[in-house]
C-alpha cells in the first residue's frame, strides 16, 4: 500500500542562540521576515501542498507559536467594534489554514532528530513532511509538493537539496549519491559540515524532508541517536551507509536562508524589494540610500 502524505513535523524547539538576545523571550520561528513571522511561510506552503495536519515540537512553556494560529475572538471583537475593517481582514487571513494544530514537547536540548522522534505518535504508520522554518521555499509550486511528487514514486525518505558554491558547503549538510534522473539522487553519503576537498558533490541539504516510519523505527533501535546532538540529517546518512534507501530531490525555487542574523537580513530585502506592495518603494529606498 502507497504511503500518503498528509502530516508534517515542524521540530521548533530550538534556543536559536544566534538571535539573542531577541531569542531569549521569542521563538526564532516568530521573527518576522517581511509582514509575517517566518513560522507562517512554512505553514502556507505547508497548507498549498496538501497538509492537514501539523504538529509542533515545542521546549517547555514555548506557547507563542500556538498562540499565534489560534483564534482571538476577544480581539476580533474589538476591531470590529472599532471598524478597523483592514486589521480585521488581515488578522482573519490566518483561518485560511485549514490544518489541525498539535504540539508535543521535547523536555531538553538534544539535537533535531530526538525532537522528531518525539512527533512518532502523531505520524504513526504514515509517511510525514518536516519543516524547518528558518528555510524559505520562495517558488511557485511548494517545495514540500515538489517532494511529495517525486515520494509517490520511490515510498522512501527524501530530502530537499540545493546546489552551493563550493566555499559555502562547509556550513551544510552534503549529500553525495548517484544520478537516477535530472534532479533526482539515491544517497550514497552524508557528510556534515565537510571541509575543503572533502568531497566532490555540491548539493547541500535544506531543511524540506519527508521521512516514513521505517526513520522512526532506526531512532527506536538506535537509542543513542536520542541521547546526543544528533541530527535527523545524520540519521538519514548512517541508513543510507547501510544500504538503506534514502533520496535527494533539487528542490526548484530560491531557497531563502534565515539562520543567521545575516542570512536572515538577506532573505527580508530579498523578499521586500519583490514584494508587490512593499517592493518599489523598497527598491527606491535602497537606490537613493546613504
Amino acid at each position: 500500500m502507497k504511503l500518503d502524505i498528509k502530516k508534517s513535523i515542524f521540530p521548533i524547539a530550538g534556543l536559536g542562540t544566534r538571535f539573542l538576545p531577541l531569542s531569549k523571550t521569542l521563538s526564532k520561528e516568530m521573527i518576522p521576515l517581511l509582514d509575517k513571522p517566518l513560522v507562517q511561510y512554512s505553514v502556507k506552503e505547508a497548507f498549498d501542498s496538501g497538509i492537514k495536519e501539523i504538529q509542533f515540537v515545542l521546549r517547555p512553556k514555548q506557547k507563542e507559536v500556538l498562540e499565534y494560529f489560534a483564534r482571538n475572538k476577544k480581539l476580533e471583537d474589538f476591531l470590529i467594534e472599532k471598524g478597523k475593517k483592514e486589521e480585521l481582514k488581515m488578522l482573519q487571513s490566518l483561518d485560511i489554514f485549514d490544518i489541525d494544530f498539535s504540539s508535543v514537547i521535547q523536555k531538553k536540548p538534544a539535537g533535531d532528530a530526538n525532537a522528531i522522534y518525539q512527533a512518532r505518535k502523531f505520524v504513526g504508520n504514515e509517511a510525514c513532511g518536516v519543516f524547518f522554518c528558518d528555510d524559505i521555499i520562495y517558488s511557485e509550486e511548494p517545495g514540500l509538493s515538489q517532494l511529495i511528487e517525486v515520494f509517490k514514486n520511490c515510498q522512501c525518505p527524501i530530502l530537499g537539496l540545493k546546489r552551493l558554491p563550493k566555499e559555502k558547503l562547509h556550513s551544510y549538510g552534503v549529500v553525495e549519491g548517484d544520478k537516477i534522473a535530472n534532479g533526482f539522487y539515491k544517497v550514497k553519503r552524508v557528510i556534515q559540515k565537510p571541509k575543503n576537498g572533502e568531497t566532490d558533490s555540491d548539493l547541500a541539504v535544506v531543511g524540506r524532508m519527508i521521512l516514513t516510519p521505517s526513520v522512526f523505527e532506526y531512532i527506536e533501535k538506535h537509542k543513542k541517536l536520542l541521547q546526543k546532538d544528533f541530527s535527523i540529517v545524520q540519521v538519514l546518512g548512517m541508513m543510507a551507509d547501510e544500504g538503506k534507501s534514502v533520496y535527494g530531490y533539487e528542490l526548484k525555487g530560491e531557497w531563502l536562508e534565515c539562520g543567521s542574523r545575516l542570512s536572515w537580513l538577506r532573505s527580508f530585502l530579498t523578499l521586500a524589494i519583490n514584494d508587490p506592495e512593499f517592493g518599489p518603494e523598497a527598491k527606491d529606498f535602497l537606490k537613493n540610500i546613504k
